[in-house]
Order: structure tokens, then C-alpha cells, then sequence
């Protein structure tokens, strides 16, 4: 992790941004939740990924619209899956799922 990831995931507005979207999705996995399985989600996903400059934008680094909550398995297959596609894209300034990606 590099070190402007570690400053930005323990700072207090990220803490409390997390457990106010833990709580907000009963705490289980979204993916398993779209495909009926309850699994309790571990980890807060940032949908558009972190780097220096998204993290120095609220809007993306702390917005509702840009997380997920994840089991180890999603959130694994998501940073580690031998397949990786784009999910999200912004399309006139919206968030939107990003269906006909290539993979990467």
C-alpha cells in the first residue's frame, strides 16, 4: 500500500465514512446480495480506484456512489481475479456500471 493510501485509510472522515456505508448496507457483501446469497461484507471498495489525485477528491474518495461493500472473496476476484474489467465508469457526471468494458 503506498503511503498516500495509508494516510487517507486512517484518517477519521474515512473511518466514519466506512462504517456509515457498513451500516447503511446491513453489513453483507453486495455482490453475494445481488446473486441471494447473505454474506457479511469486510471490506469498503472504492468502485473507481484510489490514486493520488481520486483520493484528493471527495467527491470520489468519500462518496457513496463510489463504494461497495465486499466479502474477502468479491474483493479478492476484484484486485486479484485472473479476468479484470472496468465496472464503473462517470457518463455525464454519473456513476454508471461500466457493462461493455474489455477486460484489462
Amino acid at each position: 500500500m503506498r503511503s498516500i493510501d495509508e494516510s487517507f485509510y486512517r484518517s477519521k472522515a474515512w473511518k466514519q465514512c466506512r462504517a456509515q456505508y457498513i451500516k447503511k448496507v446491513d453489513g453483507l457483501c453486495e455482490r453475494c446480495k445481488a446473486d441471494g446469497k447473505i454474506v457479511p461484507g469486510k471490506f469498503v471498495h472504492h468502485k473507481i480506484y484510489m490514486n493520488e489525485q481520486t483520493l484528493r477528491d471527495p467527491s470520489l474518495s468519500l462518496s457513496f456512489d463510489n463504494l461497495e461493500c465486499l466479502c474477502q472473496d468479491c474483493h479478492n476476484r476484484e484486485h486479484f481475479g485472473e479476468k479484470k474489467t472496468v465496472r464503473w465508469k462517470f457518463e455525464n457526471g454519473k456513476l454508471v456500471t461500466n457493462d461493455d468494458s474489455p477486460p484489462i
